[in-house]
């Protein structure tokens, strides 16, 4: 369960079929990270098999900012609960930033479903066109 995705898997098998060893920690990190973005870039409506797949348009919670942060923190962390299953204990905190009012920054802090307790934090920004990147 906390591999790498199955197309994932399947082209790097394809791209060496030599190594067929278990997932190491940065190609399970990387996965998880454009898994992640895949998440946090879909609106809720936009997968016909799940519709709540994905988040709200948080355009519409930045007409109320500051008080829709903890919205979206709620929001953020209920889609990934939910369709990151390699993930538990998510925990996502507004970071506030003086420097740049264009773009709101958050941070994602996780524990993998492995049985050691592996934590993986992530950075998100939310950009004013609605786009989220997440960097680890």
């Amino acid at each position: 369960m906390i591999r790498e995705r199955l197309l994932e898997r399947i082209a790097f098998t394809e791209s060496d079929p030599q190594r067929r060893e278990p997932t190491d920690h940065r190609r399970l990190t990387d996965s998880i990270c454009v898994h992640l973005q895949r998440i946090l870039n879909t609106r809720q409506g936009a997968v016909p098999i799940a519709p709540d797949y994905g988040v709200p348009d948080f355009l519409d919670f930045l007409q109320n900012f500051p008080d829709s942060v903890r919205e979206i923190e709620q929001n953020m962390r209920q889609a990934i609960e939910r369709y990151e299953p390699r993930l538990e204990r998510v925990h996502v905190c507004f970071i506030p930033q003086d420097q740049d009012l264009l773009s709101l920054r958050f941070h994602i802090d996780a524990q993998v479903r492995d049985g050691r307790s592996t934590r993986l934090s992530f950075e998100t920004m939310l950009e004013t066109g609605g786009k989220i990147t997440v960097q680890h």
